[in-house]
């Protein structure tokens, strides 16, 4: 039985990993923004999950969400699900939060990292970029290039943990809407198994993933240098380096 905590757990795709995980019998914790939505996890808790609460849109909630996440941890896996897909919020939800947690949650033995196809088309820029309230074109993308490049470089960095991107297709949740066409159970089938499996090939770091088949990854996440600027970055912005 493995310990996970599943960022983003009320609805989407961190529901529907939270709840696989909990078939499985591995101990979950879910994570939901603000305590009005503890009422869509309930079910979960009522089946043994635990909960952490907090906006990742907010640095000193994000702090909260690692604190409470110490008192229960340590954890075997964490899947770093949470993510918005326009408003002012996403470089902050989908880059800073995964940042701030990594750096302040004790290492697991294996993160998951998700990230998105629609990377291809991001922008490589790092400079004069508005981490906190950024609602411009292409943020989405730009972020998506980001936590990839945050995902290879903790497998640099912790040659002992397994870290690994995650693209888990346009399936249909409240993000995708109703028209996705990819398969919604392989939409999060993939960090499930990257978080528990002992298949040898869960067992590596460094990979970009889609249903459960690496993939070649975008050309500036795979590059180090481009990865320890963004480490810097975020290291600036947050005051916290990575141990």
């Amino acid at each position: 039985m493995a310990h996970i905590l599943v960022t983003g757990s009320a609805d989407g795709l961190g529901r529907l990993t939270a709840e696989a995980l909990l078939n499985q019998r591995h101990r979950v914790t879910v994570h939901v923004r603000h305590a009005g939505r503890l009422d869509a996890v309930q079910d979960l808790l009522d089946r043994g999950a635990e909960v952490v609460v907090g906006d990742l849109a907010d640095a000193e909630q994000i702090r909260s969400v690692a604190r409470q996440a110490g008192e229960l941890g340590p954890y075997d896996a964490v899947i770093h699900n949470a993510g918005v897909y326009r408003g002012p919020e996403v470089m902050a939800v989908n880059v800073v939060a995964p940042y701030l947690l990594t750096a302040l949650i004790d290492p697991p033995a294996r993160l998951v990292y998700l990230t998105s196809g629609v990377q291809d088309g991001a922008r490589a820029e790092l400079g004069r970029r508005d981490w906190i309230g950024d609602a411009g074109r292409g943020a989405y993308a730009d972020s998506k290039l980001f936590v990839t490049a945050l995902a290879f470089a903790m497998a640099r960095r912790w040659p002992e943990v397994f870290s690994n991107a995650v693209n888990p297709g346009w399936v249909p949740t409240r993000m995708g809407g109703p028209h996705a066409t990819d398969d919604l159970r392989l939409g999060h089938l993939t960090q499930e198994w990257l978080a528990t499996s002992e298949d040898a090939e869960a067992l590596t770091s460094g990979g970009y993933w889609f249903h459960q088949e690496r993939h070649p990854a975008p050309r500036t996440a795979s590059d180090p240098e481009f990865q320890d600027r963004l480490l810097a970055e975020l290291a600036r912005l947050t005051g916290e380096t990575l141990p």
